[in-house]
């Protein structure tokens, strides 16, 4: 049954990032051409935004592939630490997106804005919102389905772009109008830029955190304390230790029970507390549990 659903979730995460692979290199060529025939800069180089925004969807194509693999010899806690590589390359793209935005919103502040932009350039931000958007919506209910960070992550990617040609949108739709309002393209641009920057740093917090084996929340452990006291012949708990793979956690923690117990008596305790978190403790993967004589 696990590798029946590691399969699936395999397939749901190659589909969705191929949907989002094919949608931007259709929509950069769809902002080339309307930026080309509007003689919108702006637009042209969202264009290359988007174009940029490929790397994660490949990175993300590549990853699956490895990350949901069964673990074996050489790696006898699975391979999940792919994806939160993954991620974290994900919310650093976006880091330097949002840091590029924020620069160029400034530095081009005084820069002489050649008039005669043409309607048709506003196409191009507005199909960008609407596709990127559903991209958004769609990625992340996936991501969530198949407890994928990855994919999170790349969702927010997806936001990340609809909210960038906004500012585009406007910047071209008031160029049209009126060349002189185009300073508020760059206060919307920067705004956008700190909001990207947020998202990146939630991102990127929690990836360094897995790659360093932080704990799991306190909320998690109370959960694990809880379960573990109401087995059965379990007097107290010691020494939890967590740490997070992928969707999952691995817990490590040491389980008094009666000295005068036989050896079989304390293994039975042990598997039935490795089973009872499992089943209905906070998605954990692996219980490793060791005994230790109770005395008052």
């Amino acid at each position: 049954m696990e590798n029946t659903l590691s399969q699936n979730n395999i397939k749901k995460i190659k589909k969705i990032t191929w949907i989002g692979l094919l949608s931007n290199i259709l929509l950069a060529v769809f902002k080339f051409t309307v930026g080309i025939l509007g003689r919108s800069q702006a637009v042209i180089a969202d264009a290359v935004h988007t174009l940029s925004d490929i790397s994660t969807d490949v990175a993300v194509l590549f990853g699956a592939k490895f990350w949901t693999s069964p673990a074996d010899a050489e790696h006898p806690y699975g391979h999940w630490r792919i994806e939160t590589v993954v991620t974290a390359i994900i919310g650093i793209a976006l880091f330097i997106a949002a840091i590029e935005i924020a620069y160029k919103s400034i530095i081009s502040v005084k820069e002489v804005h050649k008039a005669g932009i043409s309607l048709i350039a506003i196409a191009g931000p507005l199909m960008s919102v609407v596709v990127k958007e559903v991209l958004y919506r769609w990625t992340k209910s996936v991501g969530k389905n198949v407890k994928s960070k990855a994919l999170m992550a790349n969702a927010w990617h997806h936001r990340s772009d609809a909210l960038s040609s906004i500012s585009v949108l406007f910047a071209v739709l008031l160029a049209a109008i009126n060349p002189k309002l185009i300073i508020v393209d760059h206060i919307g641009a920067f705004i956008v830029s700190i909001f990207i920057i947020k998202v990146a740093w939630d991102i990127l917090k929690e990836s360094f955190g897995e790659l360093v084996d932080a704990s799991a929340p306190k909320k998690d452990l109370r959960k694990i304390k809880e379960i573990t006291m109401k087995v059965k012949g379990v007097k107290s708990i010691h020494a939890v230790r967590t740490r997070k793979l992928g969707p999952g956690l691995h817990v490590d923690l040491h389980v008094l029970v009666d000295g005068k117990v036989t050896v079989k008596k304390g293994h039975d305790i042990s598997e039935e507390v490795k089973r009872e978190l499992i089943e209905k403790g906070p998605n954990i993967f692996d219980v490793v549990v060791h005994l230790e004589p109770y005395e008052d």
